[in-house]
This record gives C-alpha cells, structure tokens and sequence, in this order.
C-alpha cells in the first residue's frame, strides 16, 4: 500500500507552511545519510521526506498532490507503475553526491546553511571548505589528571599540499572551465510528473561542484590538494579534568580547501586509576586501618593524601567507618583556585591472633565491663 506524503512528514493534511518546515527539518537532520553513512534504509528515507515536502511546500504541486496522489489520477493508479506513493513517481531522482543528498541539498541548505551533518562540508562552487574534525586519545596518570601536565603526541591527518599550494594543479599549469558542467559546477535533469516539471540538479562529479578543475592535476596530491602527513602536537591538560573529558585545540584537524579554515582536534582522556585513592568528582576518598586499641582510646595517625602525608586526630571511641575531612586537599576545581576535599574513612583492624598477655588484658577488660567472655565465646 502506497505511503501518503503527509504521513511521511508526520503532519496532518490540513498541516500549514510553518508545520511542514518544522516537520521536516526534524526528519533532516534525523535521517540524513551522513549521519547512517552505507545505510540503503536511511538514504531511502532522507530521499522520501525530501520528496514529500518539495511537494507539499510548493502550493500548485500540493493542489495537484491532494486532487490527484492519494487516489489515482491521470498518469497511474495508486502504488501502480513504480509510483511510490498513490501514483506519484519519484524513483527518478537522483541522489548521487553531496553525502547522499543529491538533488535536494539546496532544501536541506535553506534550513541549515549549507552543509549536512556532523562537519559542515558543503560548500558552494568555488568556495572555501573548513576542515574535518579528527580525534585522538590519551591516556593520563591519576595525579597527573588532578594537578594537570602537559602531552605530546603524533597525529596523521590531511593537510594542504605543498607541491601545489592547495589548488590541485601541477606548478606551471592553470586552473580551467569544466568541460562537463561548463563551469556551472551542476548538472541538471527534468522530469515530467503528474504534478508537473521536476527539477534536479546534483554537484558535477568532475569538478566537485567548483566550475573549474586543473589543467594539469598536480602530481604529488593528485588533484585532491591535500596530502597526509604526520605532525607531533602538544597538549596542556589543565588540572582537575577526569576519566573521559574532552580537550578541544582549534585548527589542529584536517586542512581545508580552498583556502578553508582547518577542522579542531578533540583529545578524549583516559585516567588511570590509583590503588590509594578513588576520585568522585572534585573529592578524593581513602581509607586509613585503625588497630581496636586505637579506635577506643584515641591517637594520631599519618594518611596519604595527593600532596604527601597528613595527619588526623582519631577521637577515643571512634566506630569503624567514621568518615575524617581534609578540606582543601581534593582535586582542584576548574576554573577557580580552590579544591575538593579528601575524605578519609577509618576501618578498624581486630586482631586474629594474640598472646597470652594480650589475653589475659582483654579478659580484664572484659570482667570490668560486665561481659562474660565464656558465654560470649570471646577469644575462646
């Protein structure tokens, strides 16, 4: 059963101009096929949502589709012919280039820009492109996370020929008219249809949409006016950042065309975890193993902390688990110059094994408090 345009774009017949656009520039961005890059089923859908509203936005062509699409009229029957919705055939447009979205980029610019999905790669003829965006990662000690440092690392990217200057043409030779577009950078078809003429037009494949094209391709890059190269950055990982944080460097992506901005490299991090401490957000917790005699009396200990030792003062009857705050000695809070603090939680250690000695002290305390040890089953 044929599929009907309004449905395509979720919106009822009676749907006005500023529904269509809304309806539609959600499903654009949603199905676009840079965005399900070999995905037939996607592509298939961008090209139906794409159909439905260059219909239904024009209004002679919406007239023809609500007297005509849905129930048959002159030129087929519903679903018949390789009409794909209520008689109306769209088989015929073509979708090749521009990231799949062919005939119907110059809809998808007029809401978005120019350029579809993910990088803003569409240009216009003989325009500047910006780059790619690239990503690497690194991986960071657990100190190194929380105090900041700084990195070094090797990336492989394109960047702009040296051979030709970034314009594809052999040194000594020029840049001229495409033959096959005649320096339109488009080729354009049109098709006649039950709702009239159809226009399509799609980015020339000889000269990518520019108008004009090497006289002599350049021998190192090939026409393509970008070469890969390997070039070593460094970053400055500032202190505070945690597992899975993003550091953006701008302009150190891939090299643009025509004289286009580079793209950013975005460095995602890894930290390595500690087996002294455990990180949640900007506090440090740890643990510090307490003897009973400790706990029940009270003394002063040494704890590790990211800046070196410190000391706490445990209080005569601490339970196990008391929690101690170091304020300040957490991880540094970014953007300001303060810090997290460092909780420390106490575990108290019973002794296993003890002497005769230690036996007959415990049993004296024991009796003091009214405990009967034999009934207890205490050191029995």
């Amino acid at each position: 059963m044929a599929q009907d345009l309004y449905e395509i774009l979720g919106v009822k017949k009676g749907a006005t101009d500023a529904e269509l656009k809304a309806a539609y520039r959600k499903l654009a961005l949603k199905w676009h096929p840079d965005k399900h890059k070999g995905d037939a089923d996607a592509e298939k859908k961008f090209k139906e949502i794409n159909v439905a509203y260059e219909v239904l936005s024009d209004q002679k062509k919406r007239q023809q589709y609500d007297t005509f699409g849905s129930t048959g009229g002159p030129g087929g029957s519903p679903g018949g012919g390789g009409a794909g919705f209520g008689g109306f055939d769209f088989n015929g447009f073509d979708f090749a280039g521009g990231g799949g979205a062919g005939g119907f980029a110059d809809i998808f610019e007029s809401f978005f820009g120019g350029g579809a999905g993910g990088g803003g790669q569409k240009r216009r003829k003989g325009g500047a492109m910006r780059g790619n965006d690239i990503e690497a990662g690194i991986q960071i000690g657990f100190k190194e996370a929380v105090f900041g440092c700084e990195k070094e690392l090797e990336i492989t990217k394109p960047d702009v020929c040296k051979n030709c200057k970034g314009n594809g043409a052999e040194p000594g030779s020029s840049i001229v008219t495409c033959k096959t577009c005649n320096g339109s950078g488009e080729i354009r078809s049109v098709r006649n249809t039950i709702l009239g003429q159809m226009t399509n037009s799609h980015a020339c494949s000889e000269c990518n949409g520019e108008g004009k094209v090497p006289e002599k391709k350049c021998s190192v890059c090939h026409g393509t006016t970008r070469v890969r190269s390997k070039e070593r950055v460094k970053v400055k990982i500032p202190g505070g950042v945690d597992n899975g944080s993003t550091i953006r460097l701008s302009g150190k992506g891939e090299a643009g065309v025509k004289g286009g901005p580079h793209g950013d490299l975005y460095i995602n991090l890894a930290v390595e975890s500690s087996k002294d401490f455990f990180r949640h957000g900007t506090e440090i917790h740890s643990e510090a193993h307490l003897h009973v005699i400790q706990a029940v009396l009270g003394s002063e200990i040494e704890v590790n902390t990211l800046d070196g030792k410190s000391k706490i003062k445990i209080p005569g009857g601490t339970e196990d688990g008391k929690v101690f705050k170091l304020s300040g000695k957490g991880v540094p809070i970014m953007g300001t110059d303060k810090r997290g603090d460092h909780l420390v939680k106490v575990k108290l250690d019973v002794p296993k094994k003890l002497s005769k000695k230690e036996k007959e002290l415990y049993g004296e305390l024991a009796e003091n408090a009214g405990i009967d040890i034999k009934k207890s089953g205490l050191f029995g």
